[in-house]
């Protein structure tokens, strides 16, 4: 059944309090992507996060789960780990076979991908939330969450199908969300513990300026980009003195990899308009410390001459003098 991994867990999992507050990510989830492409082939891809932090994989073809970090394991020992491994691996063959069991109960269609995402998230001073959800190509089919399945409202008859084939296993039900609301929330606060010193570490971003393709006659495309900074939250902007400008365009946070973490912050102008502006880059590590640069800056560009001719400059010098060495030796000689 789609809540296996999760009872795999507690039969895994070691107890125990945490009496540290953890300043960093709050929360743990495992990811499952199961492609059925016909009867007789199907793959299944796993993986844990912290957050939006990958750090675990799972090796489809051999069937060996992949601890990206050295604290991944949290406080689980070898044996521990090793049965973990090989109960994930016994449910993944399990899933692939119970699903196309039951591909025409559920009107299914091959090829479909079924994606289950399960896990728990604290809150400050708040109840512990912890749910299951199941998705059939995208489309969420099922939630499971404070005891009870709920059908996602465009599931149709296949939702309700399947909490009503979940109710048949009541007590394994009740066992599992016990695992994921008390037994997911020690595990996760034990590998925040063995991961503190990476998750909590602060590292200052580098930012410079460059120029779009032109999005029109007359028009620039000014980018400020933002790279190499940890955690993630930052505030890139675009600025007229003291006045966001509110034509900023920011992408996607995209991650380096050095697990930190790449923006890209774009802003469209007239062409006589770009000066005086400026981007702003606030971020944790910076403390009051804002990096701002400049539009057309001389700073800017006197950074970029000096980049380029210093180097040069340093290299003919070197060669000046080997040559000036080689011809005093020769006329010695």
């Amino acid at each position: 059944m789609l809540l296996l991994p999760l009872l795999l867990l507690g039969v895994i999992l070691p107890g125990g309090d945490n009496e540290d507050v953890f300043q960093g990510p709050t929360s743990f989830h495992l990811k499952q992507i199961s492609t059925f492409v016909n009867s007789t082939w199907a793959q299944n891809l796993g993986s844990g996060w912290l957050d939006d932090l990958q750090i675990h994989g799972w090796e489809s073809d051999s069937g060996t789960a992949i601890f990206l970090k050295p604290w991944s394991k949290g406080n689980f020992s070898d044996e521990e780990i090793t049965e973990l491994v090989d109960l994930f691996r016994v449910y993944l063959i399990g899933f692939i076979r119970e699903v196309q069991d039951r591909v025409n109960e559920f009107q299914l269609e091959y090829p479909f991908v079924i994606q289950v995402i399960e896990g728990c998230e604290l809150h400050s001073g708040e109840a512990i939330e912890s749910s299951l959800r199941g998705a059939l190509g995208g489309l969420d089919v099922l939630r499971i969450q404070n005891h009870s399945c709920m059908p996602a409202p465009d599931s149709g008859n296949r939702g309700q199908k399947l909490c009503a084939l979940l109710s048949q296993y009541q007590g394994t039900s009740d066992i599992i969300e016990r695992l994921i609301s008390e037994t997911c929330p020690r595990y996760l606060l034990g590998v925040l513990d063995a991961g503190k010193a990476e998750l909590q570490r602060q590292v200052k971003p580098e930012a410079w300026l460059s120029s779009g393709p032109p999005p029109g006659p007359g028009r620039l495309l000014l980018v400020c980009h933002v790279s190499g900074f940890y955690p993630k939250p930052v505030q890139v902007m675009w600025m007229r003195g003291k006045q966001e400008q509110l034509g900023t365009q920011q992408g996607d946070i995209m991650p380096n990899a050095d697990w930190t973490w790449y923006l890209r912050v774009t802003l469209n102008v007239a062409a006589g308009e770009a000066a005086g502006l400026s981007c702003r880059v606030k971020h944790s590590s910076l403390g009051d410390q804002d990096i701002i640069l400049y539009w057309g800056h001389p700073t800017s560009i006197g950074l970029i001459l000096v980049a380029i001719i210093v180097p040069s400059l340093i290299l003919s010098i070197c060669l000046a003098l080997w040559f000036w060495r080689r011809w005093s030796y020769q006329n010695i000689l």
